[in-house]
C-alpha cells in the first residue's frame, strides 16, 4: 500500500478489509460498502474488489476475478497464485490493522485468511455462508475457529449454525431488494431493443471461465433444439465478463446448428427481466432467476474427477443443488447434473416449464413468496451487524461514528 493509502487507512473512523470473490462477491460487497458508508461516512475499504466494489470506494489490491474458481480439482492447477495472494493479503492486512476482515463468499480462500487474521486479534466476518449445510459439514468447525460473525443470506442457514454454537445472522439477500416485485418485462425488453411478443430465453452459463468452458456447449445446443421447434424464439446470453463473452462466442463459432444468440457483456438482470424463461448454470443466477420470476432449467457440470469424488465420497448432504429448490425445500425446478446436462435435456424441459400456463402461475407465486421472505434489506443489516461487531470490540466507540445512524 502507497503512504497515501495508509494515511487514508489510519485516518477513517472505521477501515474495513474486505475479499470478495467474482462477479456475485462484487455485487454484494459494492452493495455493502454503500450501506457501511451511510451509517460511518468515513469508511476505508481495501482489499479484492470487483469493478462495481472499486466504483463504490474500496481500494484494490487484486481484482476479485483471481478468486473466481471452482470445484475440489480445478483450484489445484491455481494453487500457487492463489497461495501467493493470500500471503500477501496476510502481510498488507497485519500491516494496516483494520477494525474488521470481511470475507465475501469465496470460502476456500476467505476462511483460511480469515483464521490467519483473527489469529492477530482482527475481527473476522464470513459474508455469504458457505453450503456448509449441504456438503462436507464438519468443516463448521473450521468456520467457527476462522470468524467471529456469519452474514447468512438465506434463512434456514442460522439453524444450523445455531446447532454448532457458531454466530450467524440472517440478513437477506441484497439482489431481493435490487429487484424489483414485479420486473417490468416491457420496459427491460426497450431498454435491450427487444420490443415485440415474440418469446425471449435467456442463456446465462456462468460467471467464471470454467463454468463458461463446459456449459456453452450444451447451452447452445438447447437453443437451437428449442428454435428447432419454435422458430419465432430469439436468445440472448448475458456474460459476466469479456473473457467469458469471447468464450460463449468461440463457442457459438464452432457450434454446427446454432440459432442466432445475441450475447451481452454485463446485464443479466435486463436480460432476465426481458426473458420468458432462461437456462442457468447453478450459482446465484438462479437466484436472480426467481426473483426476475421467470421459469428456469438448471445445469450443474464439474470436471469429472470432481464429480466423482462428490459421489463417492458421500459430501453431499441435499436432495438439490439449486437455490430455488433449496429455498422451497422441494423440486420448483428441473436440475441437471453432469452427464444429464445435454442439449436436448434443457432444450425439453425448458419448453415444458414455459409451456404449461397453470405451472408458471404456481411457479411465479412461490417465487414471489421467497422474494419477500429474503427481501430484508440485506446490505443494511450486514453494515449493521458488522458495525456492532467492531462496537462489541471495542474498535469502533460511538465518538468515532457520531454521524452514524441504525
Amino acid at each position: 500500500m502507497s503512504a497515501t493509502g495508509l494515511a487514508g487507512v489510519a485516518a477513517a473512523p472505521l477501515r474495513v478489509a474486505i475479499v470478495a470473490g467474482e462477479h456475485s462477491g462484487d455485487q454484494l460487497g459494492a452493495a455493502l460498502i454503500a450501506a457501511l458508508r451511510e451509517r460511518v461516512p468515513g469508511v476505508s475499504c481495501f482489499g479484492v474488489a470487483g469493478p462495481k466494489m472499486i466504483a463504490a470506494g474500496c481500494e484494490a489490491y487484486a481484482c476479485a476475478d483471481e478468486l473466481a474458481v471452482m470445484g475440489l480439482t480445478e483450484v489445484l492447477t491455481h494453487l500457487p497464485r492463489l497461495l501467493r495472494l493470500r500471503a500477501a493479503l496476510v502481510r498488507r492486512f497485519t500491516a494496516a490493522r483494520p477494525d474488521v476482515f470481511v470475507g465475501i463468499d469465496s470460502p476456500e480462500f476467505n476462511l483460511r485468511l480469515a483464521r490467519r487474521l483473527k489469529s492477530v486479534g482482527i475481527r473476522t466476518v464470513q459474508y455469504v455462508s458457505p453450503q456448509v449445510w449441504a456438503w462436507r459439514q464438519g468443516r463448521v468447525r473450521t468456520i467457527g475457529a476462522a470468524c467471529d460473525l456469519v452474514l447468512c443470506l438465506l434463512p434456514f442457514e442460522t439453524e444450523f449454525y445455531a446447532r454448532h454454537h457458531v454466530p450467524a445472522v440472517f440478513v437477506g439477500h441484497p439482489l431481493a431488494d435490487q429487484i424489483p416485485l414485479p420486473v417490468d418485462r416491457d420496459a427491460a425488453r426497450r431498454l435491450l431493443g427487444l420490443e415485440g411478443e415474440a418469446p425471449v430465453v435467456a442463456l446465462l452459463p456462468g460467471s467464471r471461465l470454467g463454468e463458461v468452458s463446459r456449459l456453452a456447449a450444451p447451452f447452445i445446443a438447447a437453443a437451437g433444439r428449442i428454435a428447432a421447434q419454435h422458430p419465432e424464439v430469439r436468445f440472448i446470453a448475458p456474460m459476466a465478463s469479456t473473457r467469458t463473452r469471447e468464450a460463449f462466442e468461440r463457442k457459438i463459432a464452432q457450434a454446427h446448428t446454432a440459432p442466432v444468440i445475441r450475447v451481452l457483456e454485463g446485464q443479466a438482470q435486463q436480460a432476465l427481466a426481458a426473458a420468458d424463461g432462461a437456462i442457468v448454470a447453478s450459482g446465484t443466477a438462479t437466484l436472480e432467476t426467481l426473483l426476475s420470476g421467470r421459469p428456469m432449467v438448471v445445469a450443474y457440470r464439474l470436471s469429472p474427477v470432481t464429480a466423482f469424488l462428490l459421489k463417492t465420497m458421500g459430501l453431499v448432504k441435499v436432495r438439490y443443488f439449486s437455490q430455488p429448490n433449496l429455498l422451497a425445500r422441494r423440486q420448483l425446478v428441473p436440475e441437471f447434473f453432469q452427464e444429464q446436462v445435454t442439449g436436448a435435456a434443457l432444450g425439453d424441459a425448458l419448453l415444458r416449464e414455459m409451456g404449461d400456463p397453470a405451472h408458471v402461475r404456481e411457479l411465479l407465486e412461490q417465487f414471489h413468496a421467497v422474494h419477500r421472505a429474503l427481501r430484508r434489506g440485506g446490505a443494511s443489516l450486514a453494515a449493521q451487524a458488522i458495525i456492532e461487531l467492531v462496537r462489541t470490540a471495542g474498535a469502533l466507540p460511538a465518538a468515532r461514528d457520531g454521524d452514524a445512524h441504525a
